[in-house]
């Protein structure tokens, strides 16, 4: 086990009534003109956007607001809110959605703090951030886990590069968590964010290095709790335990709370992921979905012991007579994939819906490269040239 600090300093408001704690939460941070963003009209039309007005209206809290992010939240609708806080003076930034629209009030943090500087020097690790203008959510999507994170993800679209930035400056003062307002999500969009969540919590899983047995052990049972609530949620979109339970689990994934004492994380079907988002703007999830298979077949043998345990502590899988570490490895793999698909989730770039050319991959697969600084990962250390087989082997 190795040394470790834990910083979770967001405050959860969690269950039924939890927006009607909004108004006094923004009070109580120093928030007194505030920017309300969100993403689609989907916000609009439930009639959250209007009851979250009202509630900082009755409380006299000034506010503007700004829609249109969209999934791989755009650098230009963060500088568009950068324009609309400075000429409104705003002081806090109120993400009404999930992962997508959070991150976008994350930058647009970085940006007011440090107006003098370009925001897109953050994601391309050219500075770091000088500061960040306070940062809430009402979530509305499980999935991203950025409403407790350090973790920000904005997409150029001028370049067509997705970049992540990680600074504690940018974790939220709270969250508004309703279970209820994730209902109404399409299933495809429900999957895909169970999906992202698992891959928070195994990024962190399949390293090599020290381990901490209390770690693995949280990190399995959150592992083991999506995949039984994610096909629940497949047939009972409306079922509220299982919503709670979900949304939950999203929180936890990526708040470090499941890689205490480990090396940090491997994260590189994150960074192949995020290539295929800025090239073709797939959903987060099922981009994840549709290289993780390939990812672990490419590096399992260099980091045996944890497929082995994943296999079996997480999948379920038997080690009958005569099966080697290799065989419990490759049917935990196996195993996964079954699970995507039956919460209809690809296992491959063709079941995602693209087909990369020899050149595209090239290109992927360098971008890859040149977001990571030439290597990464922790089961596998893994150079461009890796890179452009795995994304071959998920065609």
């Amino acid at each position: 086990m190795f040394d470790f600090q834990y910083y979770a300093p967001t405050k959860v408001i969690f269950g039924k009534k939890a927006l009607d704690k909004l108004g006094a939460q923004v009070k109580a941070f120093g928030g007194t003109r505030v920017l309300i963003h969100y993403g689609g009209q989907s916000a609009l039309k439930s009639g959250l956007i209007d009851k979250v007005k009202k509630i900082l209206d009755d409380e006299g809290i000034f506010h503007v607001e700004l829609g249109g992010v969209v999934p791989n939240p755009h650098l230009g609708k963060v500088r568009e809110g950068v324009k609309l806080a400075t000429e409104n003076d705003v002081d806090f930034l109120l993400a009404v959605g999930g992962g997508s629209v959070i991150d976008s009030c994350k930058a647009i943090g970085y940006a007011m703090a440090d107006p003098d500087n370009e925001v897109w020097e953050l994601f391309a690790h050219e500075r770091s951030a000088k500061g960040c203008l306070p940062v809430a959510s009402v979530l509305t999507i499980s999935a991203a886990g950025s409403e407790t994170s350090n973790s920000c993800v904005i997409t150029n679209e001028e370049t067509g590069e997705k970049r992540a930035y990680d600074d504690d400056l940018s974790r939220p003062k709270f969250a508004i968590m309703n279970p209820e307002f994730t209902m109404t999500l399409p299933a495809y969009q429900t999957a895909s964010g169970c999906t992202d969540i698992m891959m928070h919590t195994m990024e962190r899983y399949f390293v090599n290095g020290g381990n901490m047995e209390l770690t693995d052990e949280i990190a399995e049972g959150l592992l083991r709790t999506v995949m039984k609530y994610a096909k629940i949620l497949k047939d009972e979109p409306e079922n509220y335990e299982a919503r709670a339970e979900i949304m939950w689990a999203g929180s936890l994934a990526h708040n470090d709370l499941t890689g205490l004492g480990g090396v940090g994380g491997d994260f590189v079907s994150h960074m192949l992921e995020h290539e295929l988002g800025g090239m073709f703007n797939v959903t987060h999830g099922a981009g994840l979905a549709a290289v993780w298979p390939s990812w672990a077949r490419y590096v399992y043998k260099d980091c045996m012991h944890r497929f082995v345990r994943y296999a079996e502590n997480v999948m379920g899988v038997k080690r009958e007579a005569g099966m080697s570490d290799d065989d419990v490895a490759l049917a935990g793999i196996a195993a996964m994939e079954e699970f995507y698909h039956a919460i209809d989730m690809p296992v491959n770039m063709k079941e995602l819906g693209i087909e990369p050319t020899d050149e595209q991959i090239a290109e992927l697969a360098a971008g890859c490269a040149k977001a990571v600084g030439g290597s990464r990962g922790s089961a596998k250390m893994l150079y461009e040239e890796d890179f452009a087989e795995i994304y071959r082997m998920a065609r």
